[in-house]
């Protein structure tokens, strides 16, 4: 995969033939990559029912969050950034937190949780921003990561360099009532973040560890940080495939994993309810997109989440196939990236699930 023909497959036809998938999935994976359809991937997994039954690595060029490493060949463990899928884990973290009391309910208004900015919560628009509104990235304020993120004006990067990132968020111009329309933002991902830090004295990494990576057996990741030292909850995760793959199952199980309770299932079902459209196609929750696609096996139509980052980063949930798939790719900033990744999963994955 990715700048290369070649495709290193695992064997995984048993399990996928168990788990009622097209044993040729694989094959399938492979025509579509020397074909030219299915460029830049780095690794591709697929799981139904615990077991794993597509399973595929390359090689590329590739970044570690926006700097070039080289060329990479990819295997099951090679840390790769996650990008934007950062925020999906993000939510899971606020989930936990918020069950144990730590941080606020969603409702809060942002600005009591921010008390160095009186000039900013004086301003009533202001005063209706709640954390609610940063989960669904419905804050209503401008923000715009439409441009490449080698771009200075691109509005996550110009918060990494800004002197405060809280009030470079915090005072953007209102466009919008809060929670009537979507706006993609790292920022409102950035509020989240802090608000969780605070909650729980803890810095993101080792909330992460703690409640999340050390319940999955996740022993390898990095967290990116910003020149201030602050870990980037927006886009700064890496991990490897099988551990994103991890906690895709474990959303699926409805927040367990080895009968053990990671994340409580009344989060999960709030936060996978879509809130609000995007315009782009998909729904939005909090921090997760929801869509729908074909399942031949479902006879129709079947939601899915995912997390989706920069790059056709992607981790794709599907509740009533019970499958999940982790996409890796390399086709950072541009704007057709999302392209390959959701023909794996439309074409090859689900397309390729014969019996449910």
């Amino acid at each position: 995969m990715g700048s290369s023909t070649s495709l290193s497959l695992s064997p995984h036809a048993l399990a996928a033939e168990r788990q009622g998938f097209d044993t040729a999935i694989g094959r399938k994976l492979c025509a579509g990559v020397e074909a030219g359809l299915l460029p830049h991937l780095h690794a591709v997994l697929a799981e139904r029912g615990g077991e794993t039954v597509l399973e595929s690595y390359g090689s590329g060029p590739d970044e570690n969050w926006g700097r070039p490493i080289g060329n990479v060949r990819f295997d099951a463990e090679t840390l790769h950034d996650l990008r934007s899928v950062s925020k999906s884990i993000v939510s899971l973290l606020y989930g936990i937190a918020l069950e144990r009391g730590e941080v606020p309910r969603l409702d809060t208004p942002i600005l009591e949780l921010f008390p160095d900015y009186p000039d900013l919560a004086r301003d009533p628009a202001r005063q209706k921003l709640t954390i609610e509104h940063a989960l669904t990235m419905t804050l209503g304020m401008e923000w715009d990561e439409a441009r490449p993120y080698t771009d200075p004006e691109n509005s996550e990067i110009a918060m990494e360099q800004a002197p405060d990132r809280y009030r470079f968020i915090l005072e953007r111009p209102i466009l919008a009532e809060p929670g009537t329309r979507w706006i993609y933002s790292g920022g409102a991902t950035a509020l989240v973040g802090e608000i969780l830090q605070r909650g729980t004295g803890k810095k993101l990494p080792d909330f992460a560890v703690e409640t999340l990576f050390s319940q999955l057996g996740i022993e390898r990741f990095e967290w990116a940080a910003g020149p201030d030292g602050t870990h980037s909850p927006a886009s700064g995760l890496r991990l490897t495939a099988p551990d994103l793959l991890k906690i895709g199952r474990m959303v699926l199980n409805n927040g367990t994993w080895q009968d053990h309770r990671i994340v409580p299932e009344a989060w999960l079902t709030a936060s996978l309810r879509p809130v609000i459209a995007t315009g782009e196609g998909p729904d939005y929750g909090c921090f997760w997109f929801c869509g729908q696609a074909p399942v031949p096996a479902l006879e129709g139509r079947a939601q899915w989440f995912a997390g989706f980052g920069n790059g056709g980063q992607r981790l794709w949930l599907c509740p009533r196939a019970d499958v999940a798939a982790v996409i890796f790719s390399g086709d950072y900033n541009n704007w057709t990236a999302w392209i390959p990744p959701t023909r794996v999963w439309t074409e090859i994955i689900l397309a390729n699930l014969e019996s449910v």
